[in-house]
């Protein structure tokens, strides 16, 4: 049997006019998962990246990194000291760049500080060592996005689109007129060069004469913590919703994804009782792929399962929750639906907060754990 169960969580289809979906019984017949520990003795593990020589690198809140070789954990040392980690902000995203194999260099989303005091939001371009000892800081790739000093909706996950650019998505940091701002890097998904930080040529915006909107991709967003490639080059983010209305979104250019806790800038107040996806104040807002309803999971990553090696659940969507504690796996429809999440029992608040997910080039895919103390990185098969 599979010890999988189907999540009773709303479905919002991706086409207007689409009705709920019903929970799915089918899903009970989804294969069952293999769970092994590779790593523990982390500390709120927030990314995993992949490098060439089989070894996986980790971004831990806190500011630190460690690296997985051969079964050892060994810390990386790194001038981290900047790294401002207050509650949901600190070191956060991490992407290894595509050709680290010449260039040994991968990105970070982190907080900056400056005299004690929070700054912004940065992505950070590191060169790590030979032996992997060390990783020094390049420079900065992007700075100015903003930041709440209680760390609050910080976003920040990096992702390689399609086509070679770098995605981020980014948290509107609870201040209630960002998300809807396109001159603030708050609340959005931004596109650029992921060797430069210049906002991509083909971007949406890319005439505007603010150079922050020249990097906009879509906005409206409320906390996006995963970006997740499709294999047919379409993108995927999980979004945080307040008390209700988790969402995964599939991304279009320029799309208007209708948080404004703002209420169209009537209020400096950061109003929560509007909806996540306001079709009344933004009837051509994007629709939700699925929303979680009355209730929320606290969605983080997101990855799609590739390879035969997966059987049926080849091109899955799975989706970690935090408050959830679980693991959520989606199946699209060719429509642009998405069924109902399953939950696999081996990753049912077995584990704790799950927060990364990172298909390895073996095809296996890591989930780290977020509980704090001796957190784990997790490797998962069939």
């Amino acid at each position: 049997m599979s010890g999988i169960r189907t999540a009773a969580l709303v479905l919002s289809l991706v086409a207007a006019g689409c009705a709920t979906a019903p929970p799915d019984p089918a899903g009970a017949s989804a294969p069952q998962l293999k769970v092994e520990t590779v790593a523990s003795g982390l500390e709120h593990a927030w990314d995993v990246g992949f490098l060439p020589d089989g070894s996986s690198l980790i971004s831990q809140r806190p500011g630190k990194f460690a690296l997985v070789s051969g079964g050892q954990t060994r810390d990386v040392q790194a001038d981290l000291a900047s790294v401002h980690a207050e509650g949901e902000g600190g070191l956060m995203g991490l992407l290894v760049h595509p050709d680290f194999a010449n260039n040994r260099t991968f990105i970070t989303c982190q907080t900056h500080q400056e005299g004690g005091k929070p700054v912004d939001i940065r992505l950070v371009t590191w060169r790590l060592a030979e032996d992997g000892s060390r990783a020094d800081r390049v420079g900065d790739l992007l700075n100015g996005l903003p930041i709440n000093s209680s760390g609050r909706h910080s976003g920040c996950r990096p992702e390689l689109g399609a086509d070679g650019s770098l995605l981020v998505s980014t948290g509107d940091t609870a201040q209630a007129p960002l998300s809807q701002d396109r001159s603030s890097l708050g609340g959005k998904v931004l596109r650029m060069n992921i060797d430069t930080g210049a906002a991509m040529p083909d971007n949406p915006f890319a005439d505007s004469s603010d150079p922050n909107e020249r990097l906009v991709y879509t906005y409206g967003h409320r906390n996006p913590q995963g970006v997740a490639l499709h294999p047919d080059g379409r993108v995927f983010v999980a979004e945080h919703g307040p008390d209700v209305d988790d969402e995964v979104n599939v991304l279009r250019p320029g799309g208007n994804y209708g948080w404004d806790p703002s209420r169209g800038g009537t209020t400096d107040e950061y109003d929560e009782s509007v909806p996540m996806t306001d079709l009344q104040r933004f009837p051509d807002a994007v629709r939700a792929a699925w929303s979680s309803g009355s209730s929320t999971e606290a969605v983080c990553a997101a990855e799609f399962l590739t390879g035969p090696q997966w059987g049926e659940l080849d091109g899955a969507l799975v989706v970690p929750a935090l408050k959830g504690s679980k693991l959520l796996i989606f199946r699209l429809n060719p429509d642009g639906t998405a069924s109902p999440p399953e939950i696999p029992a081996e990753l049912d608040d077995t584990h704790g907060r799950l927060r990364a997910a990172r298909q390895a080039p073996d095809g296996s895919l890591y989930v780290t754990t977020s509980n704090g103390t001796s957190d784990e990185l997790l490797r998962i098969t069939l």
